[in-house]
């Protein structure tokens, strides 16, 4: 997987935290540099966490499965894609308040990374570098979310539905550039 790709996907799978991120520097009175990292810890930390995961789980069966693993990586991001862009059309309104205890971003921290743990099984089926992959996903979703405190203290949720809907449809094309490569189309 090249540098851009993995960058693209990065970008992709960060964009449920920075949009968790915009609410909660909307919820905060003064986003402060320490809480922006802290909420950065939190989801760049599960970002780069569930992959590995994914990966490992992903290596138990792959050879038994190789032949059909560019549809698996195909379906897999088209539906994680699909659901961030129903998330982001949808009506519902998170409540989140500017809470940072343990519980509260926990639970935010694994909800924001699920998909990455999809991702991490198709990267068993790839070629991919895990350890550099996890790392650089990671970063970019700490930085992501950063901002996004940041973003969300200062303009609110304007860019909320836009993020997601703008990551579902990087997932989607990451899975239709994947089975095109392996059917030899690109």
């Amino acid at each position: 997987m090249d540098t851009l790709t993995l960058f693209t996907l990065a970008a992709g799978l960060s964009m449920d935290a920075f949009a968790v991120s915009i609410c909660k520097g909307l919820a905060m009175g003064r986003a402060t540099l320490k809480k922006a990292a802290i909420v950065g810890v939190w989801f760049g930390g599960f970002q780069a966490l569930m992959p590995a995961i994914g990966y490992m789980l992903g290596m138990q069966f792959r050879e038994k499965i190789v032949f059909i693993d560019h549809w698996i990586a195909f379906i897999l991001l088209v539906l994680i894609g699909v659901n961030m862009i129903r998330e982001a059309c949808g009506k519902e309104t998170e409540e989140t308040d500017d809470s940072l205890a343990f519980k509260e971003m926990f639970v935010l921290a694994v909800a924001t990374s699920i998909d990455a743990l999809a991702v991490g099984v198709t990267f068993a089926f790839l070629e991919v570098h895990i350890w550099l992959a996890v790392a650089f996903i990671g970063i970019v979703t700490f930085c992501f979310s950063m901002a996004g405190v940041k973003i969300g203290n200062v303009f609110g949720t304007r860019y909320k539905a836009k993020a997601e809907l703008a990551g579902g449809i990087i997932l989607i094309f990451l899975g239709i550039k994947i089975l095109l490569e392996h059917l030899d189309i690109l």
